[in-house]
C-alpha cells in the first residue's frame, strides 16, 4: 500500500510540461475536440431551422394547394351550372355530351356529378342528370344538401367510396323562376397537393444536405480563426511553465481572445518582474546571511583568542588580563546588539507586527532625545538646533519605537559630521508633520543613496567601521509601521537631510476623540 502511495506521488513529482502536453494530446479525441463541437452545434442549429422551417411550409404548402384546388373547383362547377341553368330554361337534352366535352378539354375534377333536386317544384328532368340521387353515397349527402340550399358548399376528406383522399364542391342550379333544381358535384383525387408535399420534402432535404456542407466549411473557417490563437496561447503557456518568462502570443486582436491573450502576456510581464524580484530576494538572502556570518565571525573569534590565552595561561599579568576581559566584555555587548537589531528588524518586516499607537507629543520626544544627542556630540564639540513651529505636535504611534528612530538618525549625524559643527532639527505641520535632520557631514555618494536602506549596507568611510549595517533599516520599518515616509538628500562635504513625514492630530480633534 506504501509502494503505491510512493509511485503516485513520484509519478506526481515527475511531470514536466512535455508530461502535460502528451496528455493534451492523448485526450485530444475527434470529438473532443474544438472544431468538432463547433461543426456539431452548428449542424444541429441548421438542422433544426430546416425541420421547423420546413414543417412550417409544408403546413402553408398543403394549406394553399387545397385552397388553390378548392377554387378552382368552384370557378369550374359555376360555370358548369350556369351552362346547365341554361339546359333547364331552354329544355335542352345535349347536356350529356356537354360532360363529355368538358373532360375532354381537361376539366380538373375526376367526377362530375348532376344531381336533381327532389324537393324543387320543378325538378331537373332526369335526362340531364348523370346519376339519381340514391345513387350517391351518404358521405357527401352534407354536400349536395347544402347546394339545394342554395348556397356553394365544401368538403375535403378520405373517401370510402374512393379510396383515398378526395375535395367535392357543390354548386346550386337554378331554374326558371331561380328555384334550386338541382346541384353540381365535382369530386377529385388530392394527388397534386401529395406531389406538391413530395417536391417540397425533397427540396428540403436537399436544402438540409446543402446547408450542412455549407456548415462544415463554414465551421472549418471559424474554427481555425478560433482554434490558432488558442493553440498559440496554450504554446506559451507551456513554455512559461518552463520558465520561459519572455514568451509572448503575439496575438493582436479587438475581442475575447484578444483580452485573453493581452491578460497571458501581462502575466508574463509580471512573472518576469517577480523573477528578478526572486532571484534579488534570493541575493538578498544569501547576502544576509554571509554579513550575519561575517558580523558575528569577527567578535567570536576575538572572544575564543583571548579566551583560549586566558586558559592556556599565556597571559599572567593582571593588568592584561583584564584588558583581555573588558575586550571581550566589549566584543559580547557587540554581538548582543547585533542580535538584537536583527530581532527588532524581523518583528518591523512582518506583516502581521502591528504597533500599539496611542497619542504621541513628538515635542516630547525630541526634548528626551536632544539630552542624549548633545552628550554624544561632547567629544566633537557639536551643537544641536531644534526648530519647532508648535509646542504640541501630536501623531499616533509608539513612543519608545519613535524615539529609537530618530535617535539612529541622530547618531548618525554625529557620527559623520565634523568638528565643531551643527545639526539642524526642524518641527514643521503643513498638510503632513514634517520632521527633517540636517548635518554637515562628508554626505552620501549620489549612487550609494539607493542603498543605505539596505540591510548590513555600510559605507566604505573609517566613521562607519563599527557599525552594524542595521539602523537606517529599522529606522526605515518604523516609519513605515507609523504610516509615514522617509526621504534622504545629500551633497557631498556640504552635509545630508532626512526628512520624515507623518499624519498629525490636532488638540481639537484629540478631545473629540
Amino acid at each position: 500500500m506504501n509502494e503505491k502511495k510512493l509511485e503516485l506521488i513520484s509519478n506526481e513529482v515527475e511531470e514536466t510540461p512535455e508530461n502535460v502536453q502528451d496528455k493534451i494530446k492523448k485526450k485530444s479525441r475527434l470529438y473532443n475536440r474544438l472544431f468538432f463541437k463547433v461543426y456539431l452545434n452548428y449542424a444541429l442549429m441548421v438542422l433544426l431551422f430546416a425541420i421547423v422551417l420546413g414543417s412550417v411550409f409544408l403546413q402553408l404548402s398543403e394549406k394553399a394547394t387545397k385552397n388553390n384546388l378548392r377554387q378552382q373547383l368552384f370557378s369550374q362547377a359555376k360555370v358548369i351550372a350556369k351552362r346547365y341553368n341554361e339546359f333547364v330554361i331552354n329544355e335542352e337534352k345535349n347536356s350529356l355530351d356537354y360532360l363529355e366535352l368538358l373532360r375532354e378539354v381537361g376539366v380538373i375534377a375526376e367526377d362530375i356529378w348532376v344531381l336533381s333536386n327532389p324537393n324543387a317544384s320543378a325538378p331537373m328532368n332526369s335526362e340531364i342528370t348523370t346519376m339519381p340521387l340514391q345513387a350517391v353515397s351518404r358521405e357527401y349527402q352534407e354536400v349536395y344538401l347544402g347546394a339545394f340550399a342554395g348556397e356553394d358548399t365544401y368538403r375535403s376528406s378520405y373517401s370510402k367510396t374512393y379510396g383515398f383522399d378526395t375535395i367535392s364542391v357543390g354548386v346550386p342550379v337554378r331554374g326558371v323562376n331561380g328555384e334550386v333544381c338541382g346541384a353540381i358535384l365535382l369530386n377529385t383525387k388530392v394527388e397534386r397537393q401529395t406531389e406538391s408535399i413530395r417536391d417540397t420534402k425533397s427540396m428540403i432535404f436537399l436544402s438540409a444536405i446543402v446547408s450542412l456542407i455549407v456548415s462544415f466549411i463554414v465551421a472549418i473557417l471559424f474554427a481555425r480563426q478560433l482554434v490558432r490563437p488558442i493553440s498559440k496561447m496554450r504554446q506559451t503557456a507551456l513554455l512559461l511553465a518552463e520558465k520561459k518568462y519572455e514568451s509572448k502570443t503575439g496575438i493582436d486582436r479587438k475581442d475575447e481572445i484578444g483580452d485573453l491573450a493581452r491578460t497571458i502576456d501581462f502575466l508574463t510581464d509580471k512573472l518576469m518582474e517577480n523573477e528578478v524580484v526572486r532571484k534579488n530576494l534570493d541575493q538578498m538572502r544569501m547576502d544576509f546571511f554571509a554579513n550575519v556570518s561575517h558580523e558575528l565571525r569577527t567578535p567570536i573569534t576575538v572572544v575564543r583568542a583571548y579566551t583560549e590565552s586566558l586558559v592556556d595561561g599565556v597571559i599572567e599579568e593582571e593588568s592584561t588580563k583584564q584588558q583581555c576581559y573588558e575586550k571581550m566584555l566589549l566584543e559580547c555587548k557587540s554581538m548582543e546588539r547585533l542580535v538584537g537589531d536583527l530581532l527588532i528588524l524581523a518583528k518591523m518586516q512582518n506583516p502581521d507586527f502591528v504597533i500599539e499607537k496611542e497619542p504621541v507629543n513628538l515635542t516630547q520626544v525630541f526634548e528626551d532625545i536632544l539630552k542624549t544627542v548633545r552628550t554624544m556630540g561632547t567629544d566633537k564639540h557639536i551643537s544641536v538646533c531644534l526648530d519647532n513651529d508648535h509646542n504640541v505636535q501630536l501623531m499616533y504611534g509608539d513612543y519608545d519605537r519613535l524615539r529609537q528612530m530618530f535617535l539612529v538618525i541622530c547618531d548618525n549625524a554625529i557620527k559623520f559630521s565634523k568638528e565643531d559643527s551643527t545639526i539642524y532639527i526642524s518641527i514643521t505641520r503643513g498638510e503632513k508633520l514634517r520632521i527633517s535632520i540636517r548635518d554637515e557631514g562628508t554626505g552620501i555618494e549620489k549612487e550609494e543613496l539607493s542603498s543605505i536602506f539596505d540591510k548590513f549596507y555600510k559605507s566604505k568611510l573609517r566613521q562607519n567601521a563599527k557599525g552594524s549595517g542595521l539602523g537606517l533599516a529599522i529606522a526605515r520599518q518604523i516609519a513605515l509601521k507609523h504610516g509615514g515616509t522617509i526621504e534622504v538628500f545629500s551633497t557631498i562635504s556640504v552635509g545630508t537631510e532626512f526628512v520624515f513625514s507623518f499624519d498629525y492630530i490636532t488638540e481639537e480633534e484629540l478631545e473629540q476623540r
